[in-house]
Formats: structure tokens, C-alpha cells, sequence
């Protein structure tokens, strides 16, 4: 266990804030799907575990927002993670995967809208001339 505790530091280390904000998405998603898994599985227990993981990752998300560089998009982002956050609290202990469904399709979209960001933003540095490349942090 201790290798691949290594192999995940090594990964946030070296992502980026773009990078971690997918990897908390990465995170989000997984939690979600073994909800959904637990609750089929009438596991409430480890329901609530896995819940309160995602709801873990949408806090991290939700306070990482930059609001003054954001503008529209954090106020929307911050609403639509209060959203998420209640409907999985509203679902929890309902032996219903509704909600979990919910956050799941949500996250996957929002997933993919910041992977087509990260790949923007690789394919604009890789046609940037070398002279004028400043570190990439992202």
C-alpha cells in the first residue's frame, strides 16, 4: 500500500491547479459510483462512508473557487456544488440512487467541461513559441 500512496502524492504533487481539480473530480466520481454500489447493496453504512467522501470533494472544490478571477462561472460553480451537497444529503438513507444519479451525470459533465479546458490550455502552450513559454503551471 505504501507504493501506491506514494504513486497518489506523487500525482497531486505534480498536477498542477488544473490538474487537481480533476483529480478531485476523479475523486468525486469514484465516491459517487460506490455510493450508488452501496445503496443497491442496501449497504448503509458504507452509503453514508462514500456520500460524505463526495461530499468531502465538493467542499474542496467549492472552496478552491477564485472568485474575483471567476466571476460568473465561480458564482454558478459555487451554486450548482450547494446543489449537489443538498441533494446528496436529501438522497442519503433513502435506499434511492436518484440523487446519487443525479450528481453522478452532473459531475461527469462538468468533468469533461474542465478536461476540454486542461486540453485547451496544453494545445495553446504547445503552439506557443519556445522564447515566449513562461513556466506552465497547469
Amino acid at each position: 500500500m505504501v507504493g501506491y500512496q506514494k504513486y497518489q502524492a506523487n500525482q497531486v504533487e505534480g498536477a498542477g491547479p488544473l490538474g487537481l481539480v480533476l483529480l478531485t473530480y476523479e475523486v468525486l466520481y469514484k465516491s459517487l459510483g460506490q455510493a450508488r454500489a452501496a445503496i443497491l447493496a442496501n449497504d448503509i453504512q458504507a452509503e453514508t462512508h462514500h456520500i460524505s467522501r463526495a461530499l468531502e470533494a465538493i467542499i474542496e472544490l467549492s472552496s478552491n473557487l477564485n472568485h474575483e478571477q471567476g466571476g460568473d462561472v465561480a458564482v454558478n460553480l459555487s451554486k450548482l456544488y450547494t446543489y449537489l451537497s443538498k441533494r446528496l444529503g436529501e438522497g442519503m438513507c433513502s435506499f434511492s440512487t436518484a440523487s446519487v444519479d443525479e450528481a453522478m451525470a452532473l459531475t461527469q459533465s462538468l468533468r469533461e467541461a474542465w478536461i476540454s479546458l486542461q486540453q485547451q490550455q496544453l494545445e495553446t502552450y504547445q503552439n506557443t513559441p519556445q522564447q515566449q513559454r513562461r513556466v506552465y503551471a497547469g
